[in-house]
């Protein structure tokens, strides 16, 4: 029996080493090796493509934006005259999130506003991003490419797979430790 047993154990893990094995070698549709170069080569294909799409909704819309290392595209365009947003702030924000093509995802609307700790995650990296370009009192619109929002996947409820969000954002106050 213990030696059943022997046998039995050495026989899963020769298994679950072989799916495990299986599982990190990736390959394309024509059976081809993928290595880390092909997803990154492929990655920064997607990444331009978004910014072509982003600057030609930009300029269809005629606003001034800028657009920071990360790929946010940015405007102020209505300046309060509180406090700058540092990290470790909570920010209280008042929010519209839609898609490019105007399909509202989220909205603050007449519920309570956002709030969220600056630098601890838990919101979008470009929220999070832009958000360190304001101060109080602010109004700013915020086009997030998806690997600043929600990425391959989507958020799995109104934000679909690689969307492209448009944030419109008022920060309405800070609260500081």
């Amino acid at each position: 029996m213990k030696r059943l047993n022997k046998m039995m154990l050495i026989l899963i893990t020769l298994v679950i080493g072989f799916a495990c094995r299986q599982n990190q070698e990736r390959a394309n549709k024509d059976g081809q090796p993928v290595t880390d170069d092909d997803l990154i080569r492929a990655n920064r294909v997607l990444v331009k493509k978004d910014a072509a799409k982003i600057d030609a909704f930009v300029k269809r819309h005629n606003w001034d934006m800028q657009q920071t290392e990360t790929g946010l595209w940015y405007m102020v365009y209505e300046k309060g005259n509180g406090e700058q947003t540092r990290t470790g702030d909570v920010a209280i924000i008042h929010y519209n999130i839609s898609l490019l093509d105007g399909t509202e995802c989220y909205s603050s609307g007449t519920r309570d506003p956002k709030e969220f700790k600056i630098g601890q995650g838990g919101v979008e990296s470009g929220l999070e991003e832009g958000i360190l370009l304001l101060r109080v009192g602010d109004k700013a619109r915020f086009i997030m490419p998806p690997h600043l929002a929600h990425g391959l996947i989507g958020d799995n409820d109104k934000i679909p797979a690689r969307a492209i969000l448009l944030y419109e954002v008022e920060l309405i106050a800070l609260k500081r430790n």
